[in-house]
């Protein structure tokens, strides 16, 4: 599945505007949703969701709405949940399948939460997105609420490029403690919840991955834990997870209140990631008594109960190295007075007004407006808000400054890939590295089956060794084709200019199936999202995938397989059929194996996925190909052009034959003129220039790929495009001259 750590905020998170959310619903509906005695009831009510920010304005019939939250269900404001899925099973707008609507009852400046998630997406954290919204209900205003992305598999699957694995939601008292070695014993309940709650994989409920996760973290002796740990969990990344709590003083996640967390096994690296939870309490709110603007950054966590997650890491002196290097570079280039009081300034002013006429914002404290205005600046008369906003992030700089012990670190290696290659092919390395001091020298170290020599590549960070842009701290090599069948072992080796080093992983190597493969076989056109092109057997319009044989001999597809997981080359096996030479067979991709032989045990996701077809257990599995896509359109078909060997474009569906595209696009006339068009792809606006003058009338059309005309104007020599109203996929860009259409070029728009 494609990732996108950090997703553009779309229209749902727009937050330079306070979008206005409707919900109508039954009044009956409404008086049981809060009717004393319901609160903890989580029966989703059928309603119409209406949103307009503006510029996007969307009305959505048939949603599932609900209340939501913990204390809040039982405060005068209440929190309410958003579900386009539950009653049309797999919608999604936007991308999403829920809405979080917070009321945020317990905080006077009703903008602690957003804080929080921009500062988080600032330090480079994968979470949620979040905006404020004004919400209505059937037509009454409600006031003011957080919009927080929800976390589901959706969100697992944008954020780390796979969402099968396990996600847990852990709440209180969700301390990480070692209970034992059986994994059922990590199912104890609080009230009538799980404290680990696995939201996904529920049918199959094994937490295994959990427990060896919180055996290590608790069993291992502090000087093997590093190697140990890291081939569990992604320590670089909660290691700015724990600066971020800190300096938000956020008291109510694992470290002090074992709370508001969840973990993620992640199937492409085999870690858990960390994903932070409800970030109310947080910038001085307190309920302890405890100064959190000026608590020791190494003694955070709760002194009197097991906090593993926070003070068996920081017993390892690398780890509490790695956590004040981030903490600084955090405070210079993140956490600063200036930038965040700017942020926070703009906030106040977006959402003052609304928050004056919200009429639940006073009813469970008593806040007034005043109370708003000051709670930026001072404390409040209330026993949890003994400072303000401000004043908490000075504090909390100063005396993190003054607490900080910076050590020179090793450099800190991390996010290593590669490729997928087979024994012709170049193997592509990649891993990201930062340090203190200057990276002196960064280097792959391979050895092929596990025995005899040791081979070097030296890995740059230039622009031209699939390493992103120069000088960014991602570093890439190719290791030159190996030319027959092998596992390649492999780590990566770093070194500062202080000749500091460390290498990753800790201990043993990455491991990576290296075949040899001439099996003409490809992934030939796919749809991942089909409405209403084509029904299977059984009548209904599942995922499929067409598989095309280029070669000039029939081929046994018996002992090979196809995935949706780069990682996992034998998910589903072919059934004993032969594909014979350019022939093309289907495979519908919909999880239902019962339907027949050609239904596959996997489905694809419209969000982004993989789809490969991988070699024969002797052939080591190998991916003979594949590919990454992003974001879907419904019933759009992508393919190759030409067949088995093209690259992929959008086209019209033609599953089980030749693929084609639009005839009126195939008219297109070369020309002479040259356009340049930019950028490409691109989100919303397109620039369209031409080298010379055109004589005559003219007009410029673009054109999706069923040749159908969706936009027109009248051409100039440099146009400005805004193609934001179109849907994501291919375009075709022409030049109406003298009665023919001249091609221009073709854009992706994302």
């Amino acid at each position: 599945m494609a990732q996108d750590p950090f997703p553009e905020l779309a229209p749902i998170y727009k937050d330079d505007v306070v979008a206005r959310v409707d919900i109508v619903l039954p009044p009956d509906s409404l008086d049981i949703i809060l009717a004393p005695g319901n609160e903890e009831s989580d029966y989703h009510f059928h309603a119409t969701f209406m949103f307009d920010n503006g510029s996007t304005r969307d009305t959505i019939e048939n949603v599932g709405f609900r209340l939501r939250g913990n204390t809040s269900r039982f405060s005068q404001k209440k929190s309410f949940k958003v579900s386009f899925n539950t009653y049309e099973s797999g919608r999604k707008w936007y991308g999403v399948e829920k809405l979080n609507l917070n009321g945020e009852h317990n905080d006077p400046s009703v903008s602690r939460t957003k804080i929080c998630w921009d500062l988080i997406r600032d330090i480079g954290i994968p979470a949620p997105r979040a905006s404020h919204v004004q919400l209505y209900i059937n037509g009454d205003y409600y006031g003011v609420y957080a919009n927080v992305e929800h976390i589901d598999e959706e969100f697992a699957g944008t954020r780390f490029g796979n969402k099968d694995g396990n996600l847990y939601k852990c709440l209180w008292p969700a301390d990480l403690d070692y209970l034992g070695s059986d994994p059922d014993l990590y199912k104890l309940m609080n009230g009538d919840r799980r404290v680990y709650e696995l939201k996904t994989n529920e049918d199959v409920d094994d937490y295994s991955d959990l427990a060896h996760f919180i055996d290590i973290l608790n069993n291992t002796s502090i000087n093997h834990l590093r190697c140990e740990l890291e081939a569990v969990f992604n320590v670089n990344s909660y290691l700015l997870s724990i600066a971020f709590d800190i300096l938000s003083g956020n008291w109510d996640g694992p470290l002090y209140n074992k709370n508001n967390f969840y973990l993620y096994h992640n199937e492409a690296t085999g870690l858990f990631d960390y994903i932070p939870y409800d970030l109310d309490n947080t910038f001085g709110i307190d309920w302890f008594g405890v100064d959190w603007s000026h608590r020791d950054i190494y003694s955070w966590g709760n002194p009197n109960e097991p906090r593993p997650l926070y003070w068996r890491i920081m017993q390892v002196q690398e780890y509490r190295d790695r956590f004040s290097f981030y903490m600084n570079r955090i405070i210079e280039e993140v956490y600063d007075e200036d930038a965040l009081f700017a942020k926070i300034e703009a906030m106040r002013t977006l959402i003052g007004p609304l928050v004056d006429d919200d009429p639940y914002y006073p009813l469970d404290y008593g806040f007034s407006q005043q109370d708003f205005d000051k709670s930026f600046e001072e404390a409040l008369p209330y026993n949890f808000t003994p400072i303000g906003i401000k004043p908490f992030i000075t504090n909390r700089i100063n005396a993190t400054l003054d607490q900080l012990e910076l050590n020179d670190i090793s450099p800190i290696i991390s996010d290593i890939s590669s490729n997928n290659p087979s024994a012709s092919q170049e193997i592509a390395i990649q891993t990201f590295v930062e340090d203190d001091n200057e990276v002196a020298i960064v280097k792959v170290i391979y050895q092929l089956n596990g025995v005899g020599a040791v081979f070097t590549e030296e890995m740059y960070d230039d622009g031209m060794h699939d390493d992103k842009e120069s000088g960014d701290g991602w570093y890439g090599a190719f290791i030159p084709p190996l030319g027959t069948s092998a596992t390649l072992g492999y780590f990566i080796q770093a070194k500062d200019q202080n000749e500091n080093s460390d290498r990753a992983p800790v201990c043993g190597w990455l491991k990576l199936a290296i075949g040899s493969s001439s099996v003409s076989l490809a992934v030939n056109e796919f749809m991942a999202s089909n409405d209403t092109t084509i029904a299977d057997e059984a009548g209904e319009f599942d995922d499929w995938v067409e598989i095309y044989n280029f070669g000039s001999e029939a081929i046994y597809l018996g002992d090979r397989y196809l995935s949706d997981k780069s990682d996992e080359p034998t998910q589903w096996q072919f059934p004993d059929i032969w594909i014979q030479a350019n022939e093309y067979i289907l495979v519908w991709c919909d999880k239902d194996e019962e339907q027949g032989d050609m239904h596959s045990n996997f489905k694809l996701s419209a969000d982004g996925d993989f789809i490969g077809i991988f070699d024969n257990d002797d052939n080591l599995n190998i991916l003979i190909d594949g590919l990454e896509f992003g974001p879907q359109v419904t019933d759009q078909a992508v393919g190759r052009l030409p067949d088995g060997t093209g690259e992929f474009l959008e086209l019209i569906a033609t599953p089980g034959s030749a693929n084609d595209i639009a005839s009126s696009i195939k008219e297109l006339v070369a020309t002479t003129v040259h356009y340049r068009i930019y950028p490409n792809p691109t989100r919303d606006i397109l620039f369209v220039e031409s080298d010379q003058v055109l004589a005559g009338h003219t007009e410029l059309i673009v054109m999706d790929p069923l040749g159908r005309i969706v936009m027109k104007e009248d051409w100039r020599d440099r146009m400005m495009l805004n193609m934001g109203h179109l849907p994501n996929g291919l375009y075709f860009i022409a030049i109406s001259e003298g009665g023919r259409l001249h091609s221009a070029g073709r854009v992706i728009k994302q």
